[in-house]
């Protein structure tokens, strides 16, 4: 199975703008969500494991981001971003499916299944970030002199105003590379730049009380903090300690983070898949 058996699939998100993604493989439904700054070749990083196994992948690119159309000023608040997941699922035919979302996509799956549990069959939520609660002002900072530098300078002035803000040396090429490479997925770059603003002032649900009463199979894929400190650890261990179905995994020691492994997620999310209880809201 080959990147050619990707069927292009767009939709119509919440206000008119247009999202972009596919639909890759036949069978029960996967929804893709990725990060603030990624696109929707970047939540598996390109791996097959899954529509081989007989699963349908459904990915697009956020509002603002990869080659999907900008959103009014204003519309990158995470309640927008559900909406916009909710009109992927529905243009794709899916039918109780799995969300999967990294970093902002987790939030977005979360908004998501906080709304409507039932349409759901479970969550996979890798290197989520918020704990229901306003950032402080130097994670606004951070993220500000990122909108900053992509808005003045490009691709390259997000990349000087992202190494600014400090890089463990031991990964500091690999994370150079790779973030190059994403940046340079963005058409509307002046959009992205004002997600890099709203979004993370959006907050998905107030405190984690929420989450402690979303009865939905969930796998929690946590990141160690050296090579991902954006995405903590522990973060990631007190959303699954809150969530009633969940259990957390994540790479061994001195590996690269396992969100950064497309195949070995893939067949993490895979047996997932096939546990009974995803299987029973699948079937419900």
């Amino acid at each position: 199975m080959a990147d050619a058996d990707r069927q292009p699939l767009d939709a119509v998100g919440a206000d008119g703008v247009t999202l972009r993604g596919w639909s890759w493989g036949e069978g029960p439904a996967i929804v893709l969500a990725h990060g603030i700054t990624a696109h929707r070749d970047l939540v598996l990083h390109g791996s097959s494991y899954l529509p081989r196994a007989g699963y349908q992948l459904l990915s697009y690119d956020a509002r603002g981001h990869g080659g999907s159309d900008p959103g009014a000023t204003g519309s990158y608040g995470y309640e927008t971003l559900a909406s916009d997941l909710e009109s992927v699922a529905e243009s794709g035919g899916a039918v109780r499916p799995v969300l999967v979302g990294h970093s902002m996509g987790a939030h977005t799956a979360l908004v998501a299944a906080l709304r409507d549990p039932e349409r759901y069959a479970g969550l996979v939520l890798v290197g989520p970030v918020s704990l229901g609660s306003a950032p402080d002002a130097a994670t606004l900072a951070y993220w500000d002199a990122l909108a900053d530098g992509l808005a003045q300078g490009g691709v390259e002035g997000w990349l000087a105003a992202y190494e600014a803000a400090g890089l463990d040396p031991r990964w500091r090429e690999t994370l150079l590379r790779i973030a190059r490479a994403r940046m340079e997925r963005h058409r509307h770059p002046e959009a992205l730049a004002e997600a890099l603003r709203e979004v993370p002032r959006s907050v998905p649900y107030d405190g984690l009380e929420p989450l402690e009463r979303l009865e939905l199979p969930a796998l929690v894929v946590a990141s160690h903090d050296a090579a991902d400190p954006g995405h903590p650890y522990a973060t990631a261990e007190t959303i699954a300690g809150r969530l009633p179905e969940s259990r957390l995994i994540s790479e061994g020691p001195g590996e690269s983070p396992l969100a950064w492994q497309g195949g070995k997620l893939s067949r993490e999310i895979g047996r997932f898949l096939e546990t009974d209880a995803v299987g029973a809201r699948r079937e419900a």
